[in-house]
């Protein structure tokens, strides 16, 4: 086996430790050290193939050599011993139903904003706060059936919470496809050691978004902008794995204050729409009037109750990153309870003492819009050249509301497949949360790679790839 390259001391690795090895990890090494290097090339290329056969892809905007990209995957995983998911879990549980009685809360009693634990005007006037939601009445209350949230751990192995995606989280279906790469070409390993599965997710998925209504036999979509949308592989392997519609504005219509489906035997009700549009695409009678991706009339029906949208509208402003450092003080209100995960600690830019320390500490920190995705409009200080630092700036003292800092972490690597062989990468983990009478999660996630030597950004459209996530059950072999 070609020699695995040490991870850097002050780092906090996956699989490798000062006593060599973590003993969770410890029946893969052995395997791993007993697999010729030519073996696990061939397994390379099939997986190369394979991923590439069945169309396993996302989009990338603006890149001229084509927009359609194979996601890297890795082969060697991420492995989670069950103690340690088990404190995940608890705390993903915690912070997920904090979330969801805050966005109950905005949209009725603002009892939050009355006892002056967040600003006022930093949810009122947020971009993503929808005054149509005010006083709807959602089933359950509940806003956010899926959840993505975003982990770190720092270089003591420490776990943080670094985002959460309440509007169209990404990423399960490759979560998916992974283990099923995995079981096909190392099935031995599987037999070995006891890893929890994932595969029910779309079983879950489909009871959490029937449960969501009160129809009997409820009728479940999957609403999709269409196939130049980055994610749009995970919208029909999502819409084939639950075995319901994928379907696009266009397809649907609203009739009497309730949402039909256009289909070959004439028109069908659809109660359940898992909808994958931003809030302002999705009615252009209430929104963007220019929207082609929407279904004229939504907003109507669906504020009238006769048809439900996951995840609900307006969920947008408890995922802006300016909102995320008030998470563990929700926890605290609503809950009455310690936050289980920590954030990572958080200078929200339109505070005045935060932004003169952001503008003087520009070089050691992150800088990230607050409505940012995918790695786009963000500042790594470290990384950042004169003309950057001196753009980011200018950017922080023109409009310093839209921006938040975090210090540069240093994010956990993992032993990863790279040109020059295995090496230490650096990775984060997206579980996803799902939540309907009760709450729940398959054990594991995405865990992104950052390919690059030395880059921190995991993320598909800044070169990041994929590995498998292996929850262990029980004690390690």
């Amino acid at each position: 086996m070609t020699a695995i390259e040490q991870p850097a001391p002050h780092l906090y690795d996956e699989m490798l430790c000062s006593d060599g090895v973590h003993e969770h990890y410890r029946a893969y090494l052995q395997w791993l050290e007993n697999t010729p290097d030519a073996t696990l090339e061939q397994k390379r290329r099939e997986a190369d193939t394979l991923f590439r056969r069945f169309g396993i892809t996302f989009n990338v905007y603006g890149e001229e050599e084509g927009t359609e990209r194979l996601i890297p995957f890795d082969l060697i995983p991420r492995i989670i011993p069950a103690s340690e998911w088990t404190h995940l879990e608890l705390g993903l549980r915690q912070r997920v139903t904090a979330l969801n009685r805050f966005l109950h809360d905005i949209y009725h009693d603002q009892e939050i904003l009355r006892a002056g634990i967040i600003p006022a005007d930093q949810v009122l006037t947020n971009q993503q706060f929808q005054v149509a939601m005010l006083g709807v009445d959602l089933p359950g209350h509940n806003y956010i059936p899926i959840t993505g949230v975003d982990l770190i751990r720092d270089n003591n192995g420490e776990y943080f919470v670094l985002e959460d995606n309440l509007r169209t989280p990404s990423g399960v279906s490759y979560m998916l496809e992974n283990r099923k790469m995995m079981m096909r070409l190392f099935p031995e390993l599987f037999l070995a050691q006891s890893v929890a599965p994932v595969e029910h997710y779309p079983n879950l998925l489909l009871e959490t978004l029937q449960g969501a209504s009160d129809a009997d036999n409820p009728c479940v979509v999957v609403l999709t902008p269409g196939r130049y949308n980055s994610a749009f592989f995970e919208h029909a392997f999502l819409a084939q794995q639950m075995g319901v519609p994928l379907v696009e504005g266009a397809d649907l219509f609203v009739r009497n204050g309730c949402v039909y489906m256009r289909t070959t035997t004439g028109p069908r009700q659809v109660h359940v729409i898992y909808r994958r549009i931003d809030d302002a695409f999705l009615d252009p009678l209430a929104f963007d009037p220019s929207s082609m991706l929407g279904v004229p009339g939504l907003l109507t029906a669906y504020r009238d109750g006769n048809v439900i949208l996951a995840n609900a509208l307006g969920t947008g402003v408890a995922d802006d990153k300016s909102i995320y450092p008030y998470v563990p003080d929700m926890i605290r209100f609503y809950l009455d309870e310690e936050p289980i995960l920590n954030n990572v600690p958080t200078c929200v830019c339109r505070k005045e003492e935060d932004l003169a320390y952001v503008l003087e500490h520009l070089e050691e920190l992150v800088v990230k819009e607050v409505h940012g995705a995918g790695g786009y409009g963000m500042l790594i200080g470290p990384k950042a050249d004169r003309e950057e630092l001196d753009t980011f700036r200018q950017l922080l003292r023109n409009n310093p509301a839209n921006y938040i800092a975090q210090p540069t972490l240093c994010l956990s690597t993992c032993p990863t497949m790279v040109n020059e062989g295995i090496a230490p990468r650096h990775i984060d983990l997206r579980p996803f949360v799902l939540s309907g009478n009760e709450i729940k999660l398959v054990p594991g996630g995405l865990t992104r790679v950052a390919l690059r030597e030395g880059s921190l950004v995991v993320n598909s459209s800044q070169g990041g790839g994929t590995k498998d996530t292996w929850v262990l059950e029980g004690a390690p072999c």
